[in-house]
């Protein structure tokens, strides 16, 4: 066969693939869009009961259309603390089984059906009035340009036929030796490794199956290559998490390690035999030994959950920072963007985190201040940096979400939380100005009197309650707490107003050194700013609890 030709059924292949990843892609995207706020509540149901997670596993798989994807998530929902390591173990199980359903679909020839799809998809997407038909025609689209990629492939790989060196290889590795079989085994994780899906693997193996160019025999090995080759997307996802999330990619890895050395040594044959005798069609054993693999391999190693766990610590062992818990950003992952529905859940915990930071700041600054304590103000000139570092990371996070496909109410939670992140920022700038105060303070040996203590410890309490209110109004979204918070300001403006004439005639009286009375009044000053974004922070509540 000339160059020229093989170049053409390289291309043409290349195409079809390209074909049948834009199709899963689209009917991944319409079945998303279809499930909607249902994604979450999938994870919700998550307990430490493992049969649970491996059927999440298996629903969020057929709604992605992806194990890679499924797991890259599942890092990210460990790496922001949605889930614990041992939770995720049950999920990554299950996605193995869910990717199979590409598989089984892909098997059946509905090629026939394929332009059909596509014409009402099309029809549908872009001339339709119905929003949630729109979301349904894309999954039929993405369903034909599947089948029609998957013809394409069929139609390119027919010639390899007349290559009897290529078909020499291909029968190489069901010969059954240890060699052949890890070249197969080796053949399937490149080339996952390198499209970084499992699907597209299984696609390009079912196509050739379908030529009868690739018995179930040389199939096997290639497959359970495949299922070695999507745990790269899950490692590489892994490398800027944090290390438990690292551990979950490591588990993912080791589950399919295991289940590919006990199949390829032990059970290859016996799984051979099954699907042969089950099905005729070349196309049907390859699918249906992929699912069969990745249903036992489930069966084998589920009661073990514990002991990769365990495993996963021996190798990435738990390091002096986590055992100190972490500073700063908390429960944001990209990976979990793709989610929208968790992501603005990961968001609104992250700006709390952040709120809870700065009353830390706060509580630091008042003590540095009134106790005449120096550690106290530098601990917040440090919490500060962090409350500053948050806000922009929280502001690039909110951006990046708005850019997504969300609802109106989703939209308008964003931007009511783009305001909050600066009003919590500006409680952080507060505190540091009260620590400045209270380093001057110490620095300069200045003393309060009895009188402006009193007063202090009054104004920063009712600041303090207002403040911690805020926060509960925006984590319960209560209405009556957020209008409590909001009709104290008025209380604390007046309280800002009456100590500020007290201690001017406390300086006119001559109770009081004029030096210490200005960072007195400095202090008030910037107690009743706090009070006024503890205002703010409640009004965002009344505003998205009156819509």
């Amino acid at each position: 066969m000339s160059s020229v030709k093989l170049f053409e059924i390289l291309v043409t292949m290349v195409g079809g693939l390209g074909l049948f990843l834009y199709g899963m892609n689209i009917m991944s995207d319409g079945l998303e869009k279809a499930a909607g706020d249902r994604m979450k509540h999938f994870i919700e149901v998550l307990t430490k009961n493992r049969v649970m997670g491996v059927i999440v596993g298996v629903i969020v798989t057929a709604i992605v259309q992806s194990s890679s994807a499924t797991t890259v998530m599942v890092v990210g929902f460990v790496n922001a603390g949605i889930m614990s390591l041992t939770q995720s173990v049950g999920i990554i199980m299950g996605a193995n089984i869910g990717t199979t359903v590409t598989a089984q679909l892909v098997s059946i020839n509905l090629t026939a059906l394929a332009p059909i799809a596509i014409a009402i998809g099309v029809g549908v997407k872009y001339f339709g009035k119905n929003a949630k038909m729109k979301k349904y025609a894309e999954i039929l689209l993405g369903f034909g340009i599947l089948f029609l990629g998957m013809d394409i492939m069929k139609d390119a790989m027919k010639p390899l036929r007349e290559i009897q060196e290529f078909k020499d290889l291909l029968l190489s590795f069901g010969s059954g030796s240890m060699l052949d079989t890890s070249m197969g085994i080796f053949t399937g994780f490149a080339i996952t490794a390198i499209v970084q899906s499992s699907s597209a693997t299984t696609g390009i193996l079912i196509a050739l199956a379908s030529t009868g160019l690739l018995p179930i025999t040389s199939a096997f090995p290639i497959l359970l290559g495949t299922n070695m080759g999507t745990t790269v997307t899950a490692m590489l996802s892994s490398l800027g998490a944090s290390r438990t999330a690292k551990r979950a990619a490591i588990i993912h890895f080791m589950f399919n390690l295991i289940g590919t050395v006990i199949f390829g040594i032990f059970l290859s044959k016996l799984t051979i035999n099954y699907v042969i005798g089950v099905s005729d069609n070349p196309a049907r054993q390859l699918a249906n030994a992929h699912t069969l693999f990745n249903i036992a391999n489930t069966i084998i190693l589920l009661p073990f959950a514990g002991i990769l766990v365990h495993l996963s610590n021996k190798i990435l062992p738990v390091s002096e920072e986590e055992m100190k818990g972490v500073v700063g950003i908390k429960y944001l992952d990209e990976r979990i963007l793709e989610t929208p529905s968790i992501a603005i859940i990961q968001v609104l915990k992250e700006v709390l985190h952040m709120g809870n930071i700065a009353l830390e700041s706060y509580s630091a600054a008042m003590e540095s201040i009134l106790k005449h304590d120096g550690k106290k103000a530098h601990e917040t000139f440090k919490l500060e940096k962090t409350i500053n570092m948050m806000e922009k990371t929280i502001t690039s996070y909110l951006i990046k979400l708005s850019n997504k496909e969300i609802s109106v109410q989703q939209r308008e939670i964003i931007d009511g939380l783009f305001s909050t992140i600066n009003d919590i920022e500006r409680v952080g700038d507060h505190a540091d100005n009260i620590a400045e105060l209270g380093i001057y303070k110490i620095e300069n040996n200045l003393v309060f009197s009895v009188e402006a203590i009193d007063e202090l410890d009054l104004m920063s309490s009712r600041v303090s309650k207002s403040y911690k209110q805020s926060l509960n109004a925006l984590y319960s979204g209560d209405y009556n707490i957020a209008r409590r918070v909001v009709e104290r300001e008025g209380e604390i403006d007046l309280m800002e107003r009456n100590f500020r004439k007290e201690h001017i005639k406390r300086l006119n009286d001559g109770l009081c050194s004029p030096e210490p009375g200005v960072v007195f009044l400095d202090t008030i000053s910037n107690l009743e700013r706090i009070g006024d974004h503890a205002s703010n922070i409640a009004l965002a509540v009344l505003d998205s609890t009156r819509e």
